[in-house]
């Protein structure tokens, strides 16, 4: 990610807690304190409309679109404000589903590999042309 935004001088701010403290050589790092939903809270406190927002969380996705925001997963699959929708409500009715079936837990997601990495790099490219094509991006989320 820090490639992109660094290649078309994108400021680019990274949020954390104090858990899982990150550090970078070109980001601004921002350390939000330990506690449940802490670092969204904080990244949607902070995003801007024409921002890039990379979540894997639908719930945020949907705050950054609300605010005029653009969303990517890791996976560089785009959130939009047509699929979003759809989104929550499959991540609802999975938890619903978790819930009814009394399982407390799942396997999780795979292994990353470098062609997750490498899809992720080439779709977040094709966002940054998509909103500079717009008309520019925002601070940097």
């Amino acid at each position: 990610m820090e490639q992109v935004a660094e290649k078309n001088k994108i400021p680019v701010t990274l949020l954390c807690d104090t858990n899982h403290v990150l550090h970078s050589g070109y980001s601004e790092v921002k350390i939000i304190g330990a506690g449940v939903d802490a670092v969204d809270l904080a990244l949607i406190n902070l995003c801007r409309k024409n921002d890039i927002v990379v979540t894997q969380d639908y719930g945020v996705a949907a705050m950054a679109l609300g605010k005029g925001a653009y969303a990517i997963h890791q996976s560089g699959k785009w959130y939009t404000d047509e699929n979003i929708d759809q989104m929550l409500m499959e991540r609802h009715l999975g938890k619903k589903a978790r819930r009814a079936s009394g399982k407390k837990h799942w396997k999780g997601q795979r292994k990353r590999m470098g062609e997750d990495d490498e899809r992720f790099r080439r779709r977040l490219e094709e966002l940054v042309r998509v909103v500079v094509g717009e008309g520019g991006l925002g601070e940097g989320c």
